[in-house]
């Protein structure tokens, strides 16, 4: 692991929510470091606010993903939607809001065009992550450059680190994860030319048959959140994949009200708190 990788452990908050994802008023925030730690204390570490991004090329429906990087300190080596991250307390713009916002901005979630979300809080933060993994502008995910931005659903799930820490793994996930899909009108206006190898290994644009064959490749390891969306929404007959412009330009296929919770695959559970089935899904 890096000493980049530590200092943002150590010094980036993120929020604290309730199984309702209410940041709680208590103790709405902690050390990323600290959400992360499986221990017979906190069998599943701390459940905290999360998003993840799926960038697709509206050209040709071609999807972004990414290996994270080697050196990180949870789930290392695994291929993984574009983006995963966390809405940080203390950010300018902030991301702990989730109120709705209805102004033109570039920088602010609006109503416009079948957006019709209130999640300006986590776009903020998608935003910056995506600039800080990937080198991505964010005058490159504006309006004026034709980019969407789209909220689907939430997804609460947890997972043990056991693939690379073994079987009594100190490290894993626990979120409510907002899943956020951005259309751009063609990857030629997207710049990766300074994709930040403390975070990344490697990035690739797939189609569906391409994605398909790298999950029946078994010498790929792929992050257990995105296996969960992918094969619950993402790919499949009537999948949110199977018919982009729908899902982007409507609100046919989000689910705003519903938080859907899973357990993880069976290789990550355990870890160093022991942690089984929590929904029994």
């Amino acid at each position: 692991m890096s000493g980049q990788q530590l200092r943002f452990m150590e010094s980036d908050a993120v929020l604290v929510v309730d199984f309702d994802d209410v940041v709680l008023a208590d103790a709405p925030s902690t050390s990323k470091r600290e959400s992360h730690v499986f221990s017979p204390d906190a069998p599943r570490g701390i459940l905290h606010r999360a998003f993840s991004v799926f960038l697709f090329d509206m050209s040709t429906s071609e999807l972004l993903l990414q290996k994270r990087a080697s050196t990180k300190i949870t789930f290392p080596n695994v291929w993984t939607n574009t983006c995963c991250s966390h809405p940080l307390l203390g950010m300018d713009p902030p991301e702990s809001e989730l109120e709705m916002d209805v102004s033109s901005s570039s920088t602010t979630t609006t109503t416009t065009g079948g957006e019709g979300n209130n999640v300006r809080g986590v776009r903020n933060a998608a935003v910056r992550k995506l600039r800080h993994e990937l080198g991505i502008h964010p005058s490159e995910l504006s309006r004026e450059c034709g980019a969407r931005f789209k909220y689907l659903t939430r997804v609460h799930y947890w997972a043990a680190d056991t693939v690379t820490h073994g079987t009594d793994s100190p490290w894993g996930e626990h979120e409510i994860d907002y899943i956020l899909f951005v259309g751009v009108p063609d990857k030629g206006r997207v710049t990766l030319d300074d994709v930040n190898d403390d975070e990344v290994d490697e990035v690739r644009w797939v189609d569906r048959h391409r994605m398909r064959e790298m999950f029946d490749d078994d010498g790929l390891l792929f992050s257990p959140w995105f296996r969960i969306i992918a094969d619950r929404w993402l790919m499949g007959g009537g999948g949110w994949w199977d018919d982009l412009d729908r899902t982007m330009n409507t609100n046919d296929r989000c689910d705003h009200d519903t938080i859907h919770r899973f357990d993880p695959p069976p290789e990550h559970m355990g870890g160093a708190g022991d942690a089984g089935p929590l929904f029994l899904n």
